[in-house]
């Protein structure tokens, strides 16, 4: 006679309301960082190709969208801009500038949606006629690590003073956070946060970003800065400097291929985990969907649990106005 199993997992799958009883991760709209694409203009909404249902908006529009997902529960957005040519230049003079589009829209949205938290983007890249994250020496091409610290302080001050709660410097120079939270202490913004870049990968999945924001560099690539993808154990040494340079919260970027580095990141730190889903990871999933092979809405919310599972606390995800609609949809 066949000895039957005693043991049985399947009798916590048996039905709906069992399976949900006992689920260990969970999604939820707050859960959300909506990264936004602003550009110059006045009622402007210009589709992302690479990108099918994201859209670069002028500030009107852009504070629109901000209401729609707000009355959907999420509450946290990241505005990266689209800067006129003819408003960069070597030292990203524009990224100071009160007047200039991005300062501009961030002190607009906090005084209409005072209650959501905006993150703002810390590096060069966006305003630099090189397109690199620091200044680079003319001579060497070589980016100059220390030089770009006072240009990334002062970046961040400008942000602060527009409004921001959460400065991300994403620009993978080392000792930023140091440097910009010495900046924000010592002009009375001790208050504001610093969500850290911790972990930035020289990734091939920034492509469809890159479009949609025109900032690829104009020469070399961001190898001597951003981190191999080879590499899993280096990402514990930028924590660990992070950490002792006053991050607030940390983030690995990006997300899908390296969820073996946010659980490692998650297990090492008490500090909030954030995960970028980039732009390369949502395009792929939509364009599986497109083309019916995948149910696009079933994947969607895989990839978002398989990153918090991964251990994020946080997602910044292009998916977050369609994700919170579906998870309020049930």
């Amino acid at each position: 006679m066949a000895i039957l199993p005693t043991h049985r997992p399947r009798r916590n799958r048996k039905s709906d309301v069992i399976r949900q009883m006992v689920q260990e991760t969970h999604l939820a709209a707050h859960d959300f960082i909506y990264p936004l694409f602003l550009i110059e203009g006045q009622n402007q909404l210009v589709p992302v190709t690479s990108m099918p249902g994201i859209n670069r908006m002028s500030a009107d529009r852009l504070i629109d969208e901000i209401g729609q997902c707000v009355e959907l529960g999420v509450k946290a957005f990241a505005p990266f801009p689209s800067i006129n040519d003819k408003l960069k230049d070597r030292l990203a003079t524009e990224s100071t500038n009160p007047k200039g589009l991005y300062l501009k829209t961030v002190a607009d949205i906090k005084r209409q949606f005072p209650d959501v938290v905006l993150m703002t983007d810390v590096a060069m890249d966006p305003y630099s006629s090189d397109g690199h994250d620091g200044i680079v020496d003319p001579e060497s091409g070589e980016i100059l690590n220390d030089a770009t610290l006072e240009i990334l302080g002062q970046m961040a001050l400008a942000q602060a003073r527009a409004g921001a709660d959460i400065i991300g410097p994403s620009d993978m120079m080392d000792g930023r956070v140091a440097w910009i939270r010495d900046v924000l202490d010592r002009n009375a913004f001790s208050h504001v946060s610093i969500m850290s870049y911790t972990a930035k990968y020289a990734s091939a999945f920034y492509g469809p970003f890159r479009d949609a924001l025109d900032s690829a560099p104009k020469r070399g690539d961001k190898k001597s800065y951003q981190m191999n993808p080879a590499n899993r154990r280096e990402a514990l040494r930028e924590l660990a400097l992070d950490e002792q340079e006053g991050a607030d919260m940390v983030m690995v970027k990006p997300a899908l291929s390296y969820l073996d580095v946010i659980h490692d990141v998650k297990t090492h730190t008490n500090l909030p985990v954030t995960a970028y889903n980039v732009s390369g990871e949502y395009a792929m999933v939509k364009a599986a969907a497109q083309n019916g092979w995948l149910d696009g809405e079933r994947t969607m919310l895989e990839v978002l649990l398989s990153i918090k599972r991964a251990g994020a606390d946080a997602i910044l995800t292009y998916f977050a106005k369609e994700a919170a609609a579906v998870l309020r949809r049930g």
